[in-house]
């Protein structure tokens, strides 16, 4: 293991030490600040320029850098809140969540399969571990590249009630959890490189995966949308959007269609709520191939 990889899972375990006597309240207000130190040290800062300027020509320069002001301090209460995650996925509805518009579309599906969707959006995975309550949920990630930081945080998504199922290589454990009428969590919201589908995302082409459309059209269930957000007080309001359906019938067609569906919503709500989405990751990095 480099020592920068070392490195990384000490400083993790560091801040879950010194988070975990914190009351809720000052854990957020700590993150905040850390968010903000980041932000200081301009930590990938010309990429979610970059992206905030194309994305929001409309916008002043002064209301961008407020957008990603709030990002970054956005940034640093979800990490924090990522170190307590068992805690907080088990603490009392009222010390985490605010108002959850919609929740009936998820007691619709309680039992039965369903691909639950958001984007890179707030604390998605601790509202993720609070649906476990409802529903068994199983996160699809991506094994990342330092091997003790990934040990780590399957750690924590177990100890929250998570199951974790690898994208690289599990695809057939993802349609047997859905039949199985487990909930499966993901996220749909970073390039795909060339084997992606250029789907019009906040202005611009951006290379998407089609692989939860076409999973939900495998197993015959919903996609279900939902996005959190951040209130003044700190806790976060849920969202749950109507569940999506697509025709198998339609092949590959359906597949398109119902990628695109997921991909406007999530552009209403960055539009909507834009210090919430992950403004640092190089998002349109892949470009369409020139039209001959």
């Amino acid at each position: 293991m480099s020592l920068r990889h070392r490195a990384e899972a000490l400083g993790v375990d560091a801040a879950a030490a010194f988070a975990r006597p914190l009351p809720t309240p000052g854990l957020r207000r700590l993150g905040a600040a850390l968010g903000s130190l980041v932000g200081w040290a301009g930590i990938r800062a010309r990429v979610a320029r970059d992206n905030l300027a194309r994305s929001f020509p409309e916008r002043s320069n002064p209301e961008r850098e407020a957008i990603l002001a709030e990002h970054y301090r956005e940034l640093g209460r979800v990490f924090l809140e990522y170190t307590q995650l068992p805690r907080l996925a088990s603490a009392p509805e009222v010390e985490v969540v605010g108002e959850t518009p919609g929740i009936e579309h998820l007691h619709g599906v309680i039992g039965k399969g369903a691909i639950l969707m958001t984007g890179h959006f707030s604390s998605f995975e601790l509202l993720a571990a609070r649906l476990a309550r409802l529903n068994p949920v199983d996160v699809v990630v991506r094994t990342q590249r330092n091997q003790e930081v990934d040990a780590r945080i399957a750690r924590l998504r177990a100890d929250a009630g998570l199951g974790t199922l690898r994208a690289e290589a599990e695809i057939r454990r993802i349609l047997e959890a859905l039949r199985r009428g487990r909930w499966i969590a993901l996220v749909a919201d970073q390039d795909a490189g060339r084997n992606g589908s250029f789907i019009p995302f906040l202005g611009r082409p951006a290379s998407t995966t089609l692989g939860p459309a076409r999973i939900a059209l495998a197993a015959r269930v919903p996609i279900v949308m939902g996005f959190p957000t951040r209130r003044h007080d700190g806790r976060l309001d849920l969202e749950v959007e109507p569940p999506m359906l697509g025709d198998p019938a339609r092949g590959e067609d359906a597949a398109l269609d119902l990628t695109r569906r997921h991909v406007e919503r999530l552009e209403f709500w960055v539009r909507r709520y834009p210090a919430m989405w992950f403004w640092l990751h190089r998002r349109w990095k892949t470009r369409p191939p020139l039209a001959v």
